[in-house]
């Protein structure tokens, strides 16, 4: 039997949640804006290369002599204004895309982006011990999680992964792991008593050590 139980409902989840945390004032949306961004930018896979004329196979006899033809002249067939030619200032492979936040950046970022959503969310126990699907099933309809719930747990283990991965429109974080990207795009946030502790103590201002 799946362990799930309610510990708040919808509407009080919003005035038992630490105010430090999921109650600031949210005045700077580029940050959060800066965030979402970096978070995309830090998981681009850079797999785009492209040959320069150096690198494209052939191409090393002179196409016609320097002079005398009335032709323009040209070193190589594989020149880039030519077809088959090298690319110029394509990508090579080793392009940088990250983007850096400071840890009182992401923290406070974190805090803004988790007071937005605070009405979205829900405190409730969940429990994995045995990998079932069923306890996340159970979870869902509980709750009537119709949309795209982001669920955070204390530690996410592989019981936990095993209970989550393959349920539509449900996905698994640590608590110690959460982002902006994945609390913006939520339309159902649940967290267990346990994982609130731990964001509360992450991102307090004392906590954090952000002041």
């Amino acid at each position: 039997m799946a362990d799930v139980k309610s510990t708040t409902t919808v509407k009080s989840a919003a005035s038992t949640l630490p105010k430090e945390v999921f109650a600031v004032e949210v005045n700077n949306h580029d940050l959060v804006k800066r965030a979402y961004e970096a978070y995309l930018a830090n998981g681009r896979a850079n797999h785009a290369v492209t040959k320069t004329r150096g690198l494209v196979r052939g191409g090393g006899k002179k196409p016609w002599q320097q002079k005398g033809t009335g032709r323009a002249r040209v070193g190589s067939s594989r020149n880039p204004i030519w077809r088959g030619g090298g690319i110029v200032f394509g990508p090579t492979g080793h392009e940088n895309y990250t983007k850096s936040l400071s840890t009182a950046q992401k923290r406070q970022a974190l805090r803004q982006a988790l007071t937005l959503k605070v009405n979205k969310i829900i405190v409730a126990e969940f429990s994995a011990a045995d990998g079932k699907v069923k306890n996340t099933l159970d979870l869902i309809a509980k709750h009537k999680l119709t949309r795209r719930t982001l669920l955070v747990v204390d530690e996410k283990d592989l019981n936990v992964d095993r209970a989550t991965r393959n349920v539509q429109n449900i996905k698994a974080v640590q608590a110690m792991y959460l982002n902006v990207f994945d609390i913006l795009n939520a339309d159902h946030i649940v967290m267990t008593k346990k994982s609130v502790e731990i964001v509360k103590n992450w991102l307090s201002v004392d906590g954090g050590k952000d002041a």
